[in-house]
């Protein structure tokens, strides 16, 4: 569950491609009008920050997990999306715009909000105080894997569009081929642990991913916010940054538990399959 080259290096630079290949269809224009129309941003911070914890522990409590896994899973509910809700947003034909916004103001509010969680998770399902240190250096990782590729890519397209229209198939077939390599390996990475870790959290993380794609999706569409942004609320809620769960879990910088990790490694490798077929399913509805 350590740190490796993986998780390390070869993650964030296809992930930075990723976002580099998504920048290339935005424009300034997209973030203008979620500015504009704050109400998905609102609507989306309070699934991530509010709903998604309560809903995280009736999950806990329900599959009766023991403490350490307890604590881990509600970890994975504090951490905020990422790249790779952003890439599933886009090939679902989500609103990318709202999942970049949503994954930086996530981030940050996650500073506070993370730290709060796991704090009051360790109260209750272990009877003890622990202090979580405020991840400034995580959120700054995330802010220049996803906002600094994006940032060129929408440089590319404001400057020379017809470049950015010739690059933009090819970055995303290449798109598609990283994010089925990150699956791979991730799955690699895990093999000899993985039948162990889904026997002791497989259903519970199952039923929590599930249960985050609905309500991220659900709850826009009961506010009556547009598809396309509903889409992209559920992919940002749905597919949470594992790597972040782990690194805090695992580091003796962070809560020092290994065990904590378990879940979030999990998490990480159910959801890739959950979210094509969640995104599979939501972009038909647009084609009709």
């Amino acid at each position: 569950m350590q740190a490796s080259v993986l998780t390390a290096v070869l993650l964030p630079a296809a992930l930075g491609i990723i976002m580099l290949g998504l920048g290339l269809g935005l424009t300034v224009a997209d973030f203008r009008r979620v500015v504009q129309m704050p109400r998905p941003v609102l609507v989306g911070l309070a699934c991530q920050t509010v709903v998604l914890p309560g809903v995280c522990l009736l999950v806990a409590e329900a599959f009766e997990l023991p403490p350490p896994l307890a604590v881990g899973m509600m970890l994975l509910a504090a951490s905020p999306g990422g790249a790779t809700a952003n890439l599933f947003s886009h090939l679902a034909r989500g609103d990318v715009a709202l999942n970049i916004t949503l994954t930086a103001v996530n981030s940050v509010l996650s500073i506070v909000t993370l730290p709060v969680i796991v704090t009051l998770s360790f109260a209750h399902f272990m009877g003890a105080e622990h202090d979580v240190p405020l991840q400034v250096d995580k959120v700054s990782q995330v802010f220049a894997i996803v906002l600094v590729p994006v940032g060129i890519g929408m440089m590319v397209r404001r400057r020379a569009p017809a470049l950015a229209d010739r690059l933009g198939r090819p970055v995303k077939a290449l798109s598609i081929v990283l994010l089925v390599g990150i699956i791979a390996a991730t799955i690699a990475a895990e093999r000899a642990n993985l039948g162990e870790f889904l026997a002791l959290v497989g259903p519970a993380a199952l039923a929590f991913n599930l249960a985050s794609l609905a309500i991220g999706y659900g709850v826009p569409r009961l506010a009556r916010i547009e598809r396309r942004q509903a889409i992209a609320i559920g992919m940002e809620i749905g597919i949470h940054n594992g790597a972040l769960a782990i690194a805090i879990a695992s580091s003796p910088l962070g809560l020092g538990e290994p065990a904590m990790a378990i879940p979030a490694a999990v998490y990480s490798v159910i959801m890739f399959f959950t979210a094509a077929l969640f995104g599979a399913v939501v972009s038909r509805s647009l084609l009709r």
